[in-house]
């Protein structure tokens, strides 16, 4: 069939195009325009491509197309994270990442929000700071990473830490940029209604800030994770980060392994249940 910049072109009608045809109703059109694929569907999709990046890397590992010592080969993985489950070194190592992970993500959430709401009480105050809070986004938090190993020590303080100090920043610069949206004019008609400074504040300005602090949260777990993770890198007692740095320096390549599969199912529920809590708050701010 022509399209209709051809019957256009030739002299046609769209009327003509469009009778010539079956009639498409509105519900086939939204079906076609919505129509998405069954979860289902795409979860077989995931596990099978999963399954089948599983297989060819045992097979290239079997047959000598893959370097079994620097790759290792899916079935001694299975069998090396078998035995940690076994010994219950699994589940300490991910619990400590666990918990330093969430406690860095709270305080950094709290300690951000707070921050950013504070920018709005005084513009003096939020550019001077301001500067400050973007150098220390762009600075590496890897290096200061042995500094707070040390002032913390090698316990789960410095995983929190790190974790603080990565999701403190992102959670500043979102809140502070709710805050800049908000409606000049609507503050200033509060303002005229007698309104105190605190009342536009707590009516208006946190309201309005509330969907961009909600929208920091998944970025901050994630960050919180990271943190976690280099601060047992540096140094300490247990967790996920130790155990891989460990592996990676007696050469324990199932064991690194092992351990990033640990590492990735753990991001994996967080990230989703923070996507939850996320959905939660934003159907709940939405409602009221």
């Amino acid at each position: 069939m022509s399209s209709e910049a051809d019957v256009v072109k030739s002299g046609g009608s769209l009327a003509g195009l469009r009778s010539s045809g079956k009639p498409r109703t509105r519900a086939n059109a939204l079906k076609y325009e919505v129509a998405t694929p069954k979860p289902w569907l795409v979860n077989t999709g995931r596990f099978a491509v999963f399954l089948i990046v599983l297989l060819i890397w045992e097979f290239g590992a079997r047959t000598g197309l893959i370097n079994a010592f620097f790759w290792s080969q899916p079935s001694d993985i299975a069998r090396t994270w078998w035995a940690g489950v076994q010994t219950g070194a699994v589940w300490e190592d991910t619990m400590y990442t666990f918990r330093s992970t969430i406690l860095g993500f709270l305080l950094g959430t709290a300690g951000g929000t707070l921050l950013g709401l504070s920018f709005w009480w005084s513009k003096y105050y939020a550019r001077i700071f301001e500067p400050f809070v973007i150098m220390f986004e762009a600075m590496p938090k890897l290096a200061l990473a042995p500094i707070i190993v040390l002032v913390f020590g090698i316990g789960i303080g410095s995983k929190i830490a790190m974790g603080f100090a990565i999701t403190v920043v992102i959670t500043t610069l979102t809140t502070y940029n709710g805050v800049r949206s908000v409606d000049r004019d609507l503050v200033r008609m509060v303002y005229s209604l007698g309104a105190s400074r605190l009342q536009v504040f707590g009516k208006v300005i946190v309201p309005t800030a509330i969907p961009a602090m909600i929208s920091a949260l998944r970025i901050n777990i994630g960050l919180a994770l990271t943190g976690a993770i280099v601060g047992e890198y540096i140094g300490s007692e247990r967790g996920l980060g130790r155990m891989i740095f460990y592996a990676g320096q007696t050469y324990e390549i199932s064991l690194i392994w092992a351990n990033i599969f640990n590492l990735s199912i753990l991001s994996m529920l967080l990230y989703l249940l923070v996507g939850k809590l996320e959905t939660m708050l934003l159907k709940g701010f939405t409602h009221q």
